[in-house]
């Protein structure tokens, strides 16, 4: 394809990344806050919740920006998708985030295995953050001039 430099989506890109690590490390400071007080029968301050449910739906959003501007960048640049591992590491990414916050929703005392499936989760993601972080470094330099 013949289209203009992406680099400004690249940047967009490197934001949308940065704020979803960061948006991760505020659902983890805020569950663990919750998962502390559930455990321990002391209660959290109300806003808790409202507020881990919002950061959680800003950080499926930003990965879903992710990943539309990482297959509409590298289609535009190369033509076809698979040049590197970064699509494997960014969809197990997406598919984990989705499972999470699936799971977040249907959390209950009926269900009390749906906790333990979005805490799982939640580790497995941090693997999984660090693996796409890398290996986007390496499909970043492909793109630097």
């Amino acid at each position: 394809m013949n289209l203009p430099s992406f680099l400004w989506l690249w940047k967009i890109a490197a934001w949308s990344m940065g704020l979803s690590l960061f948006a991760y490390f505020l659902l983890a400071v805020s569950g663990g806050w919750m998962f502390y007080g559930h455990n321990s029968q002391s209660d959290n301050p109300i806003w808790l919740r409202p507020i881990h449910y919002v950061i959680g739906s800003i950080m499926v959003m930003l990965v879903l920006l992710l990943l539309v501007i990482g297959l509409v960048g590298t289609l535009g640049h190369y033509g076809s998708l698979g040049h590197s591992s970064h699509l494997i590491a960014g969809l197990l990414t997406v598919i984990l985030v989705l499972i999470s916050a699936t799971a977040a929703t249907q959390i209950s005392p009926e269900k009390p295995r749906m906790r333990w499936l979005h805490i799982g989760t939640n580790i497995i993601l941090f693997v999984s953050f660090a693996i796409v972080s890398l290996t986007g470094w390496d499909v970043v330099q492909k793109y630097l001039p």
